[in-house]
C-alpha cells in the first residue's frame, strides 16, 4: 500500500506498548503494524504547516517567514521563562499567548537518557514524555501559568540536564534512577513563589513501554534533504523516531512539513 501526505508528528496512544499513528489528510497509518516489515520513504516536497504554501521548511514545520511571524513559534515556546501573557504583555499575539500560557503547566523529571527537567502543559501529559522517548517521568509541580513553570525549570537546570541525549535514548542507554526519591530532594531548589505547588507525596510515576523489537548498538540519522529515498526494515518506534534494522533512525517530528510518499 502507498500513503502520501504532509508529515506531522506521530500521534500516540498511551498503552503497553504505546501505539503510534501517522495521520495524513485523507488517511492514517498504525505504525506499530509495520514492525519487522520493509518500508520505503520517498521525499516529494514541502508544505508549511502554518501558511500551507509549498515553501522550503525552515524549522518546526514552518517556512522561514512563518517561523519569524507566527505566535505559535515565539521564543517563549522553547524558553518558558520568557512568557509574558500573565502580565498582559504580547510577544506576537496576546490572544493566542494567553490561551496557551495561562493554563496549568507541569514541571517534571524524565528518564530518557540521564535525568532531565522539562516543562509541558498539563493537557500534554503523558504525550510530551512519549514524544521525547522517556522510559519514566514524574511531575514536580503543577503551576497556573507557563512563566512559573519556566522559572522553575531554569532553577533546576543548575542540577539537571534540560535536553535528551537522543543517541543514548535510541540505543536504550538509560540511567537507573529512583525518580520518586529524586523529587524529594528538590523542594528547596525551586523558586520561593513556586514552593506552595510542590508535589511531595503524589504517587504519579509514569512508565512508558515502547514498541521496539531490537535496539541498535549505533544510530545514524536519516535526513530527507540529503537522502530523498530510503528503504529499510522497521525494528522499533521510540519518541518520535522510527528505528530501522541497519541502525538508521528517522525523526518524524523534525521532518514536519515534508511531503512524503510511504510504501509498505
Amino acid at each position: 500500500m502507498t500513503y502520501e501526505g504532509v508529515l506531522t508528528k506521530m500521534q500516540t496512544e498511551f498503552g503497553n506498548p504505546i501505539q503510534y499513528y501517522l495521520v495524513f489528510e485523507n488517511s492514517f497509518l498504525n505504525v506499530n503494524q509495520l514492525l519487522d516489515k520493509n518500508i520505503e520513504i520517498n521525499f516529494v516536497g514541502y508544505q508549511c504547516l502554518n501558511c500551507g504554501k509549498k515553501k522550503k521548511i525552515f524549522r518546526q514545520g514552518f517556512c522561514y517567514d512563518c517561523f519569524y511571524s507566527s505566535a505559535a513559534v515565539g521564543d517563549w515556546i522553547m524558553k518558558p521563562e520568557l512568557s509574558t501573557a500573565h502580565l498582559g504583555i504580547a510577544d506576537r499575539d496576546l490572544v493566542y499567548e494567553e490561551k496557551v500560557q495561562l493554563q496549568p503547566h507541569i514541571v517534571y523529571l524524565a528518564l530518557s537518557s540521564e535525568v532531565k527537567v522539562g516543562v509541558t502543559r498539563k493537557t500534554q501529559m503523558p504525550t510530551r514524555w512519549i514524544d521525547q522517548g522517556a522510559n519514566e517521568a514524574i511531575s514536580i509541580v503543577e503551576v497556573p501559568n507557563r512563566y512559573l513553570a519556566g522559572i522553575t525549570e531554569v532553577a533546576l537546570k543548575n542540577h539537571y540536564a534540560d535536553k535528551t541525549n537522543w543517541r543514548k535514548m535510541l540505543i536504550n542507554s538509560v540511567e537507573h534512577v529512583d525518580l520518586i526519591a529524586e523529587r524529594l530532594k528538590l523542594e528547596n531548589l525551586i523558586p520561593t513563589e513556586v514552593q506552595k505547588y510542590f508535589y511531595s507525596q503524589k504517587n504519579d510515576l509514569y512508565e512508558m513501554h515502547y514498541p521496539v523489537l531490537e535496539y541498535p548498538k549505533k544510530v545514524s540519522s536519516l535526513s530527507l534533504d540529503k537522502t530523498p529515498q530510503f528503504e529499510g526494515k522497521l525494528k522499533g518506534i521510540k519518541g518520535q523516531y522510527l528505528i530501522f534494522e541497519d541502525g538508521t533512525v528517522f525523526n518524524v517530528r523534525s521532518s514536519e512539513g515534508y511531503i512524503v510518499n510511504i510504501k509498505v
